[in-house]
């Protein structure tokens, strides 16, 4: 499979790996250090795109990523692929994250420090 076309744009699914970069790099930030994504407490549950415009190969592309949404345990997510050089957005991704309990694989309520970090205090 390639990440192009015929017609030399980034296909979906190459796309999808520029969205799961920006969330990596996203939580990273936000959390202040590399994160072992083995033991991080947060997955991804669901991800749905709409195609705006054509990401092309020579495209110079950026990835913003914010959370929008907070519940108990879990929070939405927007991410846009946006042209660097005339602001354009090509792509939106929306997303749900569910914070888990590793050991016992079920969601479990988000820590307060980390709504906070997040940009939710209550």
């Amino acid at each position: 499979m390639s990440d192009l076309d015929p017609f030399d744009h980034v296909n979906n699914g190459a796309q999808c790996n520029l969205f799961d970069y920006g969330r990596t790099q996203y939580f990273e930030h936000l959390f202040n250090h590399h994160i072992d994504w083995m033991k991080f407490s947060y997955v991804l549950v669901h991800v749905e795109l709409d195609f705006k415009k054509p990401v092309k190969i020579q495209d110079h592309i950026v990835c913003e990523t914010e959370a929008y949404e907070v519940g108990h345990s879990s929070f939405k997510m927007r991410q846009y692929l946006k042209n660097a050089v005339t602001n354009d957005i090509l792509t939106v991704c929306h997303s749900v994250i569910v914070c888990i309990d590793r050991a016992k694989n079920v969601p479990m309520n988000i820590p307060e420090a980390d709504k906070f970090m997040l940009g939710f205090s209550f």
